[in-house]
């Protein structure tokens, strides 16, 4: 058993299947990008056969992504696993097909409609067939934790003699407990023959709140890979936040037989901000590691003991994982190339067109504000290149609001060269734009959340909007925009929601069932 632990990153299948939080194919290879550069073994790109767009998500990050392995997730399927080997052809032999099959007798009654015989079965015969496409097979007992321990043994045993080369006891329901999880892992270290030919890996969800307890118990019974997302991103309650198990394991190595990884842990901040703004799912305050109270101190007795020694009232260095000074910042006075260069030390890959586009857009920024932070640049390309993307763009908006007036709001947006002009009354100012750009666009939607950060400090600070729209589409539409003003923040988040709606609108679907995996 090899003394490193592999960490798989599923932010951008298990993750965007949060409710609001998915992504386009844009914002799906900024993620793997950045994935990359944190150094991550194993991305899992998608679940190819559920959509189009999956398909296309998977193949696109198979072909760019050159340092990680690429996954696709599966059904014990035919279908799925043709489209999965189709969807990772790119990748070459860092290629995985990902299969899962449900092993727990709640689900094999209620959902499958299939005994444990016919289970161990379909097991074996969706490797063997996987195995016909690649070499790298993983195999996930769906539902492991609530799976009688023989018949897991069974299964696990019957997936790796068939090919499979990891072997994953999800948690999948976030049911089980850190001592109840280790002696899980044990068993079938000391009852699976063939164990030592596969790794074994573990995918916890946090439910119970017990996703990185969970994970690191398995790391110590034996586990040499973790799956999981970053900022924790998932259904339901989420999934395990891979940069908390792995600052877990560094920070207390001695309790983990000094286990190593890959990961770069400077990269940890900046990935988790991106991920937070492509997915529109925001990070708390007070989460561990990546949280903006992560490491402060507003307790005397805490600021004093910092101050004379870090490590009193800190357990790791902050910058060790990306905290620091922001580079100097720009003004409206720098040029293309300098906006360039730092798009790019950001970690921005972008074509000359793209960066026309930002630039335009950082000096009207520039025009508004002193400096433009390292964290007002990130806004600006995501704003940017979304409404340059879309069928509709904003030219300008204007509005009336106060205690003595009723909120109006005047938009005007440009589509195919032609220019259309509106207003509409609202209960806000907020409210009165949306409802001009529904009437312009046509695009009637239900507004379920909308929220505002700033991207950098100072009361300057580019405010950036994220908003969780339904359009009546199988799930609600994210839209995100960016300005030193919120109200033109608002309108070009809404209308980012509808060019998207009306894109989705367009996508076909392929014809699955609800499933949606591990």
């Amino acid at each position: 058993m090899t003394d490193k632990v592999h960490f798989f990153d599923t932010t951008l299948r298990d993750g965007e299947q949060c409710p609001g939080a998915s992504m386009n194919l844009r914002e799906k290879l900024e993620v793997a990008r950045q994935l990359e550069r944190l150094g991550m073994d194993v991305i899992e790109a998608g679940f190819p056969c559920i959509s189009d767009g999956d398909f296309e998500a998977v193949h696109t990050i198979a072909s760019e992504i050159k340092n990680c392995k690429i996954a696709g997730l599966a059904r014990c399927v035919k279908g799925d696993i043709e489209a999965a080997a189709k969807a990772l052809a790119p990748a070459g032999d860092r290629a995985r097909i990902h299969i899962f099959l449900a092993t727990s007798p709640l689900h094999m009654e209620f959902k499958l409609k299939k005994t444990p015989d016919e289970v161990l079965k379909l097991a074996a015969e969706g490797v063997a067939y996987a195995k016909q496409f690649v070499n790298d097979i993983e195999f996930s007992a769906e539902d492991a934790t609530r799976t009688e321990l023989p018949f897991l043994a069974k299964v696990v045993e019957a997936a790796i003699a068939a090919g499979a080369t990891t072997v994953n006891i999800p948690d999948t329901v976030g049911y089980t407990t850190p001592d109840e999880y280790y002696n899980i892992i044990r068993y079938l270290k000391e009852n699976v023959s063939n164990i030592d030919q596969a790794i074994i890996s573990v995918h916890c969800h946090n439910d119970l709140g017990l996703a990185v307890a969970n994970s690191l118990a398995a790391v110590r019974a034996g586990a040499r890979q973790v799956e999981g997302t970053i900022n924790g991103i998932g259904e339901r309650a989420g999934n395990v936040a891979l940069e908390e198990v792995v600052m877990a394991l560094r920070t207390r190595a001695e309790q983990f037989n000094h286990v190593q990884d890959n990961l770069n842990i400077k990269e940890i901040v900046r990935t988790s901000r991106i991920v937070a703004r492509m997915s529109g799912m925001q990070v708390q305050r007070s989460k561990a590691i990546v949280g903006e109270n992560a490491f402060a101190h507003s307790s005397g007795i805490h600021q004093h003991g910092i101050l004379n020694c870090r490590e009193t009232y800190e357990v790791m260095d902050p910058q060790a994982v990306g905290w620091g000074a922001t580079e100097l910042p720009l003004t409206k006075h720098s040029g293309r190339a300098a906006v360039k260069s730092r798009l790019e030390q950001l970690g921005h890959i972008l074509t000359e067109e793209e960066v026309n586009a930002v630039f335009e857009r950082f000096k009207k920024v520039g025009d508004s504000k002193k400096f433009v932070y390292d964290d007002d640049l990130s806004a600006i390309v995501d704003d940017s290149l979304h409404a340059s993307s879309g069928l509709w763009e904003l030219k300008f908006v204007q509005f009336i609001a106060g205690s003595n007036n009723r909120p109006t709001a005047t938009i005007g947006l440009a589509k195919e060269n032609r220019l259309y002009e509106d207003c509409s009354t609202g209960n806000g100012a907020v409210d009165a734009v949306f409802k001009a750009i529904e009437r312009i666009t046509k695009c009637k939607g239900t507004l379920k959340g909308y929220s505002v950060n700033a991207a950098s400090e100072g009361k300057d600070a580019l405010g950036e909007v994220t908003v969780r729209v339904d359009f009546g589409l199988p799930k609600p539409i994210v839209g995100k925009g960016a300005s030193t003003d919120v109200i033109e923040a608002s309108a070009r988040a809404f209308l980012n929601a509808v060019n998207r709606s009306i894109r989705m609108a367009q996508m076909p679907m392929a014809n699955v069932s609800d499933e949606k995996g591990i």
